[in-house]
């Protein structure tokens, strides 16, 4: 009985919505904002009800009134409601097409800020399903965050596209997504910060399957890094350059890989390492020698004699070399 009511008042308000949108001799221009408030009052009934699509259709009405009036920030709400709105639907595709016109909006009004934050909010709702999309709108706020100059905000962003295309295991992509966060950490002076990423880059740069490039990015940011990342990294590249199994993952289960963001842990435990040494004896070859023996100097001595008496039995034209 709750759920009619509510529709059945969700009803009024469209058709007041529709009334006021109507011109008349008296009425020469249409009554946009009230349109839209009477919209998204309904919007809130069918929400009410769990009618969610008739919920969206109607604030994507408001929205295109609020458009016609240029209240750009009632719009971004209208749009940001209806991309939670296509979650209840199960529609993903939907939720990055409303948060990306979410975002422009709010840009539009002049808050990049709440712009940024709802395509970071978004991202994470899509990002399972399509994590391509999510990508791109993740390095969309952080496009948005520099147009402020704001590098600790867009490290923020930046972060997840790093993290997300290692998931992906687009790890050239994931390099330069690094590299990216790197700058922003060094613009906003966050040390401790270069210092993780660099242990990052380097368990990357091993995952493309190029050692050289990782002592080099280890060479260019190592000084960000504590004693304990320091001794770890040197130990992993001479472990990969040397083929030692065994370094490598005496390197790779230290602690404070371990703890890293979940998915450069899941990197470091995936990383095709050298393979381990075995205790093993090559053909032919033993490890001991046989025992000394008198009659084994016998032999030697037999063979001797034999050689000196070949040699005294020669002719002197033989022996004459000039």
């Amino acid at each position: 009985m709750a759920a009619n009511r509510k529709i059945e008042e969700a009803l009024s308000h469209i058709r007041e919505a529709e009334k006021s949108l109507k011109t008349s001799l008296l009425k020469w221009k249409p009554d946009y904002d009230l349109a839209a408030d009477e919209y998204s009052a309904a919007a809130t009934c069918y929400k009410t009800a769990k009618q969610y699509t008739q919920c969206r259709e109607c604030l994507l009405k408001a929205t295109e009134n609020y458009k016609f009036n240029r209240s750009f920030f009632s719009a971004g709400k209208c749009l940001e409601q209806a991309a939670l709105i296509s979650k209840e639907l199960g529609d993903m595709e939907s939720i990055f097409k409303l948060a990306e016109r979410s975002a422009c909006m709010y840009q539009e009004h002049g808050i990049p800020d709440t712009a940024a934050l709802t395509l970071d909010k978004t991202a994470k709702i899509i990002e399972n399903h399509l994590p391509e999309k999510a990508l791109h709108m993740y390095e969309h706020a952080v496009d948005i965050v520099m147009t402020e100059d704001r590098p600790r905000q867009a490290a923020e962003y930046q972060s997840r596209v790093s993290r997300l295309n290692v998931k992906l295991q687009k790890y050239d992509a994931a390099t330069d997504a690094i590299r990216r966060e790197i700058c922003f950490h060094q613009a906003g002076e966050n040390n401790p910060a270069i210092g993780r990423l660099t242990v990052a880059l380097v368990l990357v740069q091993l995952a493309r399957g190029d050692p050289v490039a990782a002592e080099k990015a280890f060479r260019e940011w190592g000084t960000y890094c504590e004693h304990e990342e320091v001794q770890t990294l040197e130990m992993l590249i001479q472990a990969f350059d040397e083929e030692d199994g065994d370094m490598a993952l005496k390197a790779l289960n230290s602690s404070f890989i371990k703890h890293m963001d979940v998915e450069y842990a899941k990197l470091a435990r995936s990383l095709p390492v050298p393979k381990c040494s075995t205790e093993t004896n090559k053909p032919g070859v033993t490890d001991t020698y046989p025992p000394y023996t008198s009659s084994g100097v016998a032999d030697i001595d037999a063979v001797t004699r034999g050689i000196n008496d070949a040699s005294i039995s020669q002719g002197d034209e033989d022996l004459d070399l000039c």
